[in-house]
């Protein structure tokens, strides 16, 4: 049976993307072998979104067959201090949307990735 998910990030720069995943965002690491780093993430959670975005709740309008992984957090502004300590640039301001409080940050290799309050109780 299924027990997990694997996610990847396709980039231009996966030694500093790697680096800034485990030194930055502190999340550890196994090394498959030449610096080949998987990481092991606390927990996950999926959700099947419509092409047609709910304005009310976040204003995207994906393509069908796009993925979109984000990060989410029990406490948005302290998690956003701890990265800023650690020279991380966030994009915008934090905002309320319907499924919590949503910020973007920059991530090696042209990554613009979201960071999230959840506003609703985990299962």
């Amino acid at each position: 049976m299924i027990r997990g998910v694997h996610t990847m990030f396709y980039t231009s720069e996966p030694e500093a993307l790697r680096a800034f995943l485990r030194d930055v965002v502190g999340f550890p690491a196994t090394d498959v072998g030449g610096g080949w780093l998987i990481f092991d993430l606390p927990e996950a959670e999926m959700g099947c979104h419509p092409l047609e975005a709910d304005p009310s709740v976040d204003g995207r309008r994906m393509p069908s067959g796009t993925p979109h992984i984000s990060f989410y957090c029990d406490d948005l502004a302290t998690t956003m201090d701890e990265l800023q300590s650690k020279g991380v640039e966030f994009v915008d301001q934090p905002e309320e949307v319907g499924y919590g409080i949503r910020t973007t940050f920059r991530a090696p290799g042209n990554f613009t990735i979201e960071l999230y309050q959840p506003s609703y109780e985990r299962g």
